[in-house]
């Protein structure tokens, strides 16, 4: 199965076909790079792009970069194939995200080359998050969640191509999304996807582009998403703060997950702390945050040492 424990509050874009980027990227601190091979690349630049990026995950991980990722061309490309057969090459490729995924075949492609053309040397598992763009692909998200489970980790709403396919206009609301956006985010959580991650907020030069962030940022956290994608570094910042428990939050939840323990082992099913009612939504909440912060890199079990006496109430 594909790895549960992933962190990817922001997913930022690379162009595949820019050495200039791809060396800029080495210097950033953000949870998962994507160097990418379809949309910032030319018809004409595929290939040298492809050779790029392979070089480039040859190369030992980047000390701020906690995944690296590759967006491949979409499988109706056309293209899918030779980038596969490329990357597969390389004993540090993790994760693809593939683009146009609009039914469960798409998937079975990717896992059947997967199968086929890597060296039976190479071990290190591989993960698929797959962009939703089309209302084909929405239509078919139970198909695709269940054709590769072994492979898919995440769901990503790719709203500017959404809009193209449905001709509709994207406004500052993003109202003409939020039946698309809340089925993507069903989906994720029904088949337990580590990753749902929401639109590209495509102005990132002004203030009124930093607030603009932090507002779709925190209305797709409210969505149930857990990460965002950026096509621009001054992005990534805001995006990872806002994916993450504030110290508040965490605080609670160390607390909380203390204090069940002591509730279970006075056979307390629902019990009070600070004089609200907790119950098992809310333990599971709290152990959600913590395992959370756990791979942020927050200092639990200090908080753990400074709560060990917590009691339910």
């Amino acid at each position: 199965m594909a790895a549960k424990n992933i962190l990817r509050r922001a997913m930022l874009y690379v162009p595949g076909s820019s050495q200039k980027f791809l060396d800029k990227s080495r210097t950033l601190s953000v949870d998962c790079v994507a160097y990418d091979l379809e949309d910032s690349v030319t018809p004409g630049r595929k290939v040298e792009a492809r050779g790029l990026v392979r070089k480039e995950l040859d190369k030992e991980n980047p000390e701020g970069i906690k995944e690296r990722a590759v967006r491949i061309n979409s499988v109706g490309s056309g293209l899918a194939l030779a980038d596969l057969e490329e990357l597969v090459k390389s004993p540090n490729l993790t994760t693809l995200v593939v683009p146009k995924v609009e039914s469960g075949s798409d998937m079975t492609f990717i896992s059947d080359v997967l199968a086929h053309s890597r060296s039976k040397e190479i071990t290190t598992p591989i993960s698929v998050i797959a962009l939703i763009e089309s209302a084909k692909s929405l239509s078919n998200l139970n198909e695709i969640c269940k054709s590769a489970p072994h492979l898919l980790s995440g769901l990503v709403f790719a709203a500017e191509d959404f809009a193209l396919d449905m001709s509709i206009t994207r406004t500052s609301s993003l109202t003409e999304f939020l039946y698309a956006r809340q089925m993507i985010a069903t989906h994720a959580r029904a088949y337990n996807l580590p990753s749902i991650i929401d639109l590209v907020t495509t102005a990132f030069k002004t203030e009124a582009d930093l607030e603009l962030l932090k507002e779709e940022s925190e209305q797709g956290k409210r969505m149930g998403y857990n990460g965002k994608q950026c096509i621009h570094p001054s992005q990534v910042a805001t995006v990872q703060k806002i994916f993450s428990p504030s110290p508040q939050e965490v605080e609670w939840a160390v607390r909380i997950t203390i204090a069940q323990r002591r509730a279970e082992e006075l056979g307390k099913g629902a019990w009070a702390l600070d004089g609200k009612m907790i119950d098992a939504p809310v333990e599971g909440k709290a152990r959600a945050i913590v395992k959370k912060a756990e791979l942020i890199g927050f200092d639990v079990k200090s908080l753990q040492e400074k709560f060990k006496d917590e009691q339910p109430q």
